[in-house]
């Protein structure tokens, strides 16, 4: 027996065209697709599959049902065979239990707790009184309220404890409340609190229909508050494997054969007010493997809406490339300075955003074009570095087809001969395959020996790579050249480029990539995270700080003006405060060892 949750989950997240297509030749008809009856002998065909209701029917011979009863019907499978099939085809992982002894899913707390906050968050929305601010927002932005109710929108109080005070009365706790990420602590209050206030809410759901996750973005304009707010990753939620917005557009984007990703919810929901079906987004983290595999199952056509400063550049690059990766072929829409998706429509209109959907340019040539305006092809310099940026475009081009379109293009623009552009290709080798986020962990590299721990510089990157949240202060008190290893400070620049970084890039060299693979893949514990990464912090900065001394200490004694010799004892000073600051317990210890082993280096403690 298969429990009914996961059964509906499998029949939500079929593809009942890539199912069926399986047995018979499918052909697009509108919005349906339809073929000869693979059940009885005909000329016209008759069999008919519609895709956005899940079911098929012959008008020949009247044979109709879902998915599973076309395979039970084709292949002679029994219901619970015909549901393992089609949960092969889906990714989904199909338990059974015995009638006689139901297994509960463990995870169903959390699914009820969701379900109740999403409907919580719907009423605060529609109240006559606590809603308005939000309505009128929303009204604002352009979403009426059948968007809103279609996208189970809703709002959160400005309130420290009203959804929690709210759940109480249900009786529920504030330990599933806190694990689904709904309630926060700080270290000045004991009493955990509402994660989620003065925010209009988007639930997050998973291909069955599940809320698994809410984001929220704020109204009032505040500082001290990130605009937007998501729910932590759970045991239910993992943001690197969904995609906002693919329940409600798998079936547009395989008509339309093109997906449009944006980079925000505001973006997707004023897209689908204004008439744009097939639109994903992704959930505050860069695309990844997994992202690019789900749209794989229903268009190989994919357009980046991303915002077109530097930033957003990059980000719409390294998407590109990991679009490449999965064989899906990549292309850039480039919408007015200042414009995103959501202003664009609201200003503009529909048809003005169309005009720049079919304007859009394929990754590759997107990237010739802004090297281009930035004249990295006027000198011999520069036309070298417009290669280095190039070639992980390259690389990431899986369709050997269109590998060989770029490499041609690549030669053509730069004078750069098609032989020395594939030598440059052999000579970085394969890349790194990017791992799969099934586990939230990265499987460690087939080839990588267990590579020696490197104290604080290591300690410091598994911080980071397990808590983003620390990179920007990481980022105001260590850079690149705090690191004595290269090896790490390189994982350190990769992490500069994408804080949320979790598996190696296609330029990164296999040394690297293997480091990074035993980072991602080791379990150890991190016991207070916050005291950790202060510690970690400090001990690369002294350490730093210490090889600097030392260096000044050299250049002093062979300074030969009293000039020189003056200006480097006063850095020295400058950089000894600095230093003592930091860990005025061991300054006396380490002047002494410093002064008793000049060659002593401190950063591997």
């Amino acid at each position: 027996m298969i429990p009914d949750d996961v059964v509906e989950e499998v029949r939500a997240r079929a593809d009942i065209v890539d199912v069926i297509g399986e047995f018979v030749e499918l052909k697009k008809a509108g919005r349906e697709f339809k073929a000869n009856c693979p059940f009885h002998e005909e000329r016209t065909p008759s069999f008919y599959v519609v895709p956005d209701k899940g079911f098929y029917k012959c008008f020949g011979c009247a044979k109709s049902g879902d998915v599973f009863s076309f395979v039970m019907e084709k292949t002679g499978l029994d219901f619970v065979e015909a549901v393992k099939h089609v949960a092969g085809r889906s990714g989904v992982e199909v338990r059974e239990v015995k009638r006689d002894n139901p297994e509960e899913d463990p995870h169903r707390p959390l699914y009820e707790l969701n379900a109740f906050a999403r409907d919580w968050f719907g009423q605060q929305l529609v109240d006559e009184n606590e809603g308005r601010v939000a309505r009128e927002y929303l009204e604002g932005r352009g979403i009426d309220a059948d968007t809103a109710e279609r996208f189970g929108l809703g709002w959160a109080p400005d309130e420290w404890r009203a959804l929690r005070d709210a759940a109480a009365k249900h009786g529920i706790g504030d330990a599933l409340m806190e694990e689904a990420g709904l309630l926060s602590r700080s270290e000045r209050s004991p009493e955990p609190y509402d994660k989620f206030r003065g925010r209009i809410i988007f639930p997050i759901e998973a291909m069955s229909g599940k809320v698994v996750a809410f984001g929220g973005r704020i109204l009032a304009d505040r500082s001290d508050a990130p605009k937007y707010l998501n729910s932590p990753e759970t045991p239910i939620y993992h943001k690197g494997q969904l995609l906002y917005g693919l329940r409600w557009a798998r079936h547009a984007i395989r008509l339309d054969d093109c997906v449009l990703v944006v980079e925000g919810y505001m973006d997707l929901v004023a897209l689908a007010a204004h008439g744009f079906e097939n639109v994903v987004a992704t959930l505050g983290t860069a695309l990844t493997e997994e992202h690019a595999r789900l749209v794989s199952r229903y268009t190989k056509r994919v357009l980046l809406l991303f915002d077109s400063d530097a930033a957003g550049l990059k980000a719409t690059f390294r998407a590109g490339d990991t679009l490449l990766e999965a064989s899906l072929h990549p292309a850039v829409v480039t919408l007015p300075p200042g414009e995103d998706p959501d202003t664009l429509v609201r200003t503009k209109g529909a048809d003005t955003l169309r005009g720049h959907l079919d304007d859009a340019v394929d990754v590759l040539d997107r990237k010739l074009q802004i090297l281009d305006e930035r004249a990295y092809f006027d000198s011999i310099e520069r036309t070298r570095s417009a290669v280095d940026r190039l070639l992980p475009t390259l690389r990431a081009a899986a369709d050997p087809t269109l590998r060989d379109i770029y490499v041609k293009k690549v030669a053509d623009r730069t004078g750069v001969r098609r032989e020395t552009l594939e030598a440059e290709l052999a000579r970085a080798g394969p890349a790194v395959p990017r791992p799969r986020h099934d586990t939230g962990r990265a499987p460690r590299a087939a080839s990588s020996a267990r590579l020696p721990r490197m104290g604080a510089e290591r300690a410091l990157l598994q911080i980071l790579l397990r808590a983003p949240e620390f990179f920007d202060r990481a980022m105001e008190r260590v850079g690149p050249g705090d690191f004595v290893d290269p090896v790490y400070r390189a994982i350190f620049e990769a992490l500069l480029d994408e804080p949320e970084l979790r598996a190696p890039t296609p330029s990164m060299d296999e040394t690297t990539a293997a480091r990074l693979h035993e980072l991602l893949d080791d379990d150890e514990e991190i016991a207070h995270a916050g005291r950790a990464f202060d510690d970690t912090v400090s001990r690369v900065r002294v350490a730093a700080l210490d090889r600097r001394l030392q260096d000044i200490d050299r250049r002093i004694a062979d300074a030969v003006g009293e000039d020189t010799k003056r200006e480097l004892t006063e850095e020295k000073l400058r950089l000894s405060r600095e230093r003592r600051e930091l860990a005025p317990d061991d300054w006396t210890t380490t002047a002494r060892r410093l002064k008793d082993d000049p060659n002593n280096n401190d950063g591997n403690r």
